[in-house]
C-alpha cells in the first residue's frame, strides 16, 4: 500500500519568525520572510536584513524621501550603455562612417564567427560581439531596450548581481550562436537584453505580479526575430534562457533550498548564476572543439 501524499505542502515560514507561515519573500535575497519583516523597496520588498546591510552601505549624506534623489541609481546600466556606445564610437572612427562601422578593424576582430573561434582561438569575440552593432539604428534600439530593462532590474537584483546575470546571458546568447550558428557573423547586445527580459519575468513572479504583459512582449520580439533577415534568432534565444535560470537561481532557489540566513542565501545565488555561466562557457568550448574537428 503506497503512502499518503499531501496535495497542500505546508507553507514556507519566515526566517526570522519561524512559527509563521508566508507566501512572500524578499526581492532582494529570495528568503520567505512574513509581512512584519518586509518593506517596501524601489522595486518590490525587502527584508529587514537586506535594508540593514544597505543602510550601513549607504553615505553619510541622505536624500530626502520621496525626491528623485531617493531613488538609487542605475549606475551599472548607465556603465553599460556607454561602453555600448564608446565601442561604437571606435568602429565608427576606424571605419570612418557611422552607417558602415562594420568595415572596422575592430569589428572584423570582435563580431563573433564561430569557425575564427574554433579555428584561431579567438575568444575575446565570444564577449567581445556583445558590445558591437551594425549602424546607429541597431545600436539605439539596443540602448533603448537596455536602459527601460536594466534600471528595474538593477535595482531588484543589485549592482553586482544584476552585471553577473547580464554577460552570464550573454555569454548564453554567443553559446547558442556557436552552435546554431555556425557560418554566421554575429554581433550586438540583443542576446544579453533578451537575457534581462527573462529576468524581469522572473521578478514579476517574484512579486506575484503577472507576468503576462512581458511574456507578451518576449513573444513580439521573437517573431520579429524570425520574420526580418539578420537577426540573430539563436542568440536571442540562447541569452533569455541563461538570463533566466540565472534569475531564478536568485531569486527562487534560496526559498527552495531553504536558506534560513542572508549570507546562505546570497551564496547560493551566486552559486546558481556561476553554474550557469559555466554551462555556456563549457558549451561554447565544446562547440569550438566540434569546429575544429
Amino acid at each position: 500500500m503506497c503512502c499518503d501524499v499531501n496535495p497542500n505542502p505546508p507553507a514556507p515560514t519566515c526566517v526570522r519568525h519561524p512559527d509563521r507561515a508566508t507566501g512572500l519573500a524578499c526581492t532582494r535575497c529570495g528568503r520567505p520572510a512574513c509581512p512584519e519583516c518586509l518593506r517596501p523597496a524601489a522595486v518590490g520588498q525587502h527584508c529587514v536584513d537586506c535594508l540593514r546591510e544597505e543602510g550601513a552601505q549607504a553615505r553619510q549624506v541622505r536624500p530626502v524621501p520621496g525626491t528623485a534623489a531617493a531613488r538609487p541609481k542605475p549606475y551599472a546600466t548607465y556603465g553599460l550603455i556607454a561602453l555600448n556606445v564608446a565601442v561604437f564610437a571606435a568602429t565608427a572612427a576606424q571605419a570612418h562612417s557611422i552607417g558602415d562601422n562594420q568595415l572596422s578593424r575592430l569589428f572584423y576582430d570582435w563580431v563573433l564567427a564561430p569557425r575564427m573561434v574554433a579555428d584561431r582561438g579567438e575568444w575575446v569575440r565570444v564577449l567581445g560581439a556583445g558590445f558591437l552593432h551594425y549602424g546607429p539604428i541597431h545600436l539605439l534600439v539596443n540602448m533603448f531596450a537596455l536602459y527601460i530593462l536594466g534600471r528595474d532590474t538593477e535595482l531588484v537584483l543589485g549592482r553586482a548581481r544584476y552585471l553577473a546575470v547580464y554577460l552570464t546571458a550573454l555569454l548564453g546568447g554567443s553559446a547558442a550562436v556557436m552552435w546554431l550558428a555556425q557560418n554566421a557573423a554575429t554581433a550586438g547586445a540583443s542576446g544579453a537584453i533578451y537575457g534581462l527580459f527573462g529576468a524581469m519575468t522572473v521578478i514579476l513572479l517574484r512579486l506575484r505580479q503577472s507576468p503576462v504583459q512581458m511574456l507578451v512582449l518576449i513573444a513580439i520580439n521573437l517573431i520579429i526575430s524570425v520574420s526580418l533577415p539578420g537577426i540573430s534568432l539563436w542568440g536571442h534565444l540562447g541569452g533569455l534562457a541563461a538570463g533566466t535560470l540565472a534569475t531564478v537561481g536568485i531569486l527562487f532557489l534560496p526559498e527552495w533550498l531553504g536558506a534560513k540566513t542572508r549570507e546562505s542565501a546570497r551564496t547560493i545565488g551566486w552559486a546558481a548564476v556561476a553554474g550557469v555561466a559555466v554551462v555556456a562557457i563549457a558549451a561554447i568550448v565544446a562547440a569550438a572543439a566540434s569546429i575544429a574537428g
